[in-house]
């Protein structure tokens, strides 16, 4: 669904928004110039359970529509106490509430119709939608203004209160282009402390489904300013990803490498039997298996492996793990799962090696932020589900990082792009963190870098 645009204009949500008494948010169930002007595809839209906007687009600009808190059914003739209808132009509205005759819904299969007392009727003819509105409903008077208009668009959203969005949001974030081209320039000019490191290698540990390697794609994808299609990616039981794959990212298409690369690996699970064996993922973040191995179930990484890394170097080893997970499915993961993550997370941190933790979908979790991923940090759904995330893996609140993959869009999205290349930051900043205490007498590239880095100690 995330493919299909409303025909609401700003203004129409704004005008929308006063009808109710608290803020809500509409998602698009239903809209007859993609499925189809026909009463099964209309009624089929319905959830079991919901309140609905049923909404009319003229030829002529203005929208008309009923709001219902039940949803509509064949053959039946209901009263809804809550049904309203309502004209509207960009940013005006004008709601027509409790009058009796209102409040009387009748789905006519006869007819083919959808009546809202005599406020609004819908008559689908020759598959064409067309309505009539009562001129003056709120006076009483019955003469139509505009009988059997065709309409250009049918939309049906279903309601939903969003109180669930705190009136400020507990992280800022700046929403703006100015803030995502200037993110990703410090990306770009990244300088790292170590001259004898000159890439990260950050690895992304995370159950089947999580988004590891959608989310690889996403970045390139903020950096390329378009899509981004690899051919790793894919869905499976067990995982798609088999092999272990570094992929580099590079500034823009075919330029230069950035200081950041990322290592995809076999899906972990609730234990040894079902995905990565927690020993191999200690091989990779220490170095040992070579690039392109094919995890198998039941094998362990050894030095028997053809290309076994003995002695890795430090541009080898893994220099930050993400715990990839789907902030829609935190709540319901295993067990067995936590145990897995816990125990890789005491490990990794005896490694003195920085962790965060990824959680994806977070637009899955509140409508809210499905209809604008600005409000994700407003979002008291999506908080709880960071919370929970970082419960399961023992790490605090901030180490959470938020984050919406590309995998419905055809185009890049700004707020998705700044909370992809947080992500990215917060790693390089990470990595260079744990450096800082682990080299007393670290080795600058330049002079340039080691007043900045006094600088910043002051």
């Amino acid at each position: 669904m995330a493919s299909i645009v409303s025909s609401l204009s700003a203004g129409n949500e704004v005008a929308l928004q006063k009808f109710f008494s608290s803020r809500v948010c509409f998602h698009l169930l239903y809209k007859s110039s993609h499925h189809g002007a026909t009463v099964n595809q209309l009624l089929d839209r319905f959830d079991k359970h919901g309140k609905y906007l049923l909404t009319v687009f003229l030829q002529s600009g203005s929208v008309r529509g009923a709001f219902m808190s039940k949803p509509l059914m064949y053959g039946n003739e209901y009263s809804d106490e809550e049904v309203f209808v309502f004209k509207m132009t960009d940013y005006y509205g004008k709601r027509f509430p409790g009058l009796n005759y209102t409040r009387t819904v009748t789905v006519s299969v006869g007819s083919v119709s959808v009546s809202f007392g005599k406020g609004l009727n819908l008559k689908l003819v020759n598959g064409c939608w067309y309505e009539s509105f009562c001129s003056d409903v709120v006076h009483g008077k019955i003469g139509l203004e505009d009988d059997n208009v065709c309409c250009k668009d049918v939309e049906l959203h279903r309601v939903q209160d969003v109180g669930d969005i705190l009136p400020n949001p507990w992280r800022e974030v700046s929403w703006y282009d100015t803030s995502r081209e200037n993110l990703r320039k410090d990306f770009v000019s990244y300088n790292l402390l170590l001259e004898s490191l000159p890439r990260v290698k950050a690895l992304l540990l995370g159950p089947v489904g999580s988004g590891k390697s959608s989310f690889i794609s996403s970045i390139r994808s903020t950096m390329y300013n378009r899509i981004v299609h690899l051919p790793s990616i894919g869905t499976a039981v067990e995982g798609f990803t088999q092999k272990m794959t570094t992929y580099d990212i590079r500034v823009n298409q075919r330029g230069p490498q950035s200081v950041l690369s990322f290592c995809d690996v076999m899906a972990i699970g609730d234990d040894d039997s079902t995905g990565l064996s927690f020993s191999d993922a200690l091989a990779v973040i220490k170095g040992h298996v070579p690039e392109g191995y094919k995890f198998q179930r039941g094998v362990t990484v050894s030095d028997t492996v053809s290309g076994y890394i003995a002695n890795p170097t430090l541009n080898e080893q893994i220099h930050c793990v993400l715990f990839v997970l789907d902030a829609s499915k935190v709540t319901s993961y295993p067990s067995g799962l936590e145990s897995t993550l816990k125990k890789l997370h005491s490990t990794i941190s005896d490694m003195r090696i920085p962790q965060l933790i990824l959680l994806t979908h977070v637009d899955q979790v509140c409508l809210a932020v499905q209809k604008d991923l600005k409000d994700v940090y407003s979002s008291r759904a999506v908080q709880d589900k960071m919370q929970k995330a970082g419960e399961l893996v023992g790490l605090p609140l901030s180490y959470v990082l938020p984050v919406k993959n590309y995998v419905s869009r055809l185009t890049v999205d700004c707020s998705t792009d700044i909370l992809l290349l947080s992500v990215v930051m917060s790693i390089l900043q990470a990595v260079d963190d744990t450096f800082e205490d682990q080299y007393s007498n670290p080795v600058f590239k330049s002079t340039y870098d080691l007043d900045n880095f006094q600088t910043m100690k002051k």
